[in-house]
C-alpha cells in the first residue's frame, strides 16, 4: 500500500474519535514508521494526559507510532483489512496517551466496537 492511502486511514481513524475527546489531544504526533517491529502495530511514546501537571510546557510533543509493515502483513495486504487495523491500533494508542493501562484501553476498545456496531444497524 502506498504511504499516501495508509496515511489517510490514519487521518480517518483521529477524525472517528468523538468531538469532545478529540479536543483534548494536543502536543502529539502521529508517525508512520515503515519498519516491522515483532508484532507491534503501534506505540505511544510520551507523558500521558493525566501524568501533565502545572510545569508541563516547552516539551516535544508526544508520537503515537504506527507501524506499517507489520500492520500490512497481519492483514494479509487486504485494504479494508488495513483500513479496520490501522483504525483500531490509532484509538488504542489514543487510549494510552489519555493515561488508560493496557486492560482499560482493552475495555475502551470495546465499547468503541459495540458503539460502532449498534450505530450500523
Amino acid at each position: 500500500m502506498e504511504l499516501p492511502e495508509f496515511e489517510d486511514y490514519i487521518t480517518e481513524a483521529i477524525s472517528m474519535v468523538p468531538v469532545h475527546i478529540r479536543k483534548r489531544i494536543e502536543n502529539v504526533v502521529f508517525i508512520v514508521d515503515d519498519e516491522q517491529v515483532g508484532n507491534l502495530l503501534g506505540l505511544y511514546t510520551g507523558i500521558p494526559l493525566p501524568r501533565r501537571g502545572q510545569g508541563y510546557s516547552g516539551v516535544l510533543p508526544d508520537k503515537i507510532t504506527i507501524y506499517k509493515k507489520t500492520i500490512e502483513a497481519i492483514s494479509g495486504d487486504i485494504p479494508e483489512q488495513i483500513r479496520h487495523t490501522v483504525i483500531r491500533t490509532v484509538h488504542h494508542e489514543i487510549g494510552h496517551y489519555f493515561g488508560f493501562d493496557e486492560p482499560k484501553v482493552r475495555s475502551w476498545e470495546k465499547q468503541r466496537a459495540l458503539r460502532v456496531k449498534k450505530e450500523s444497524t
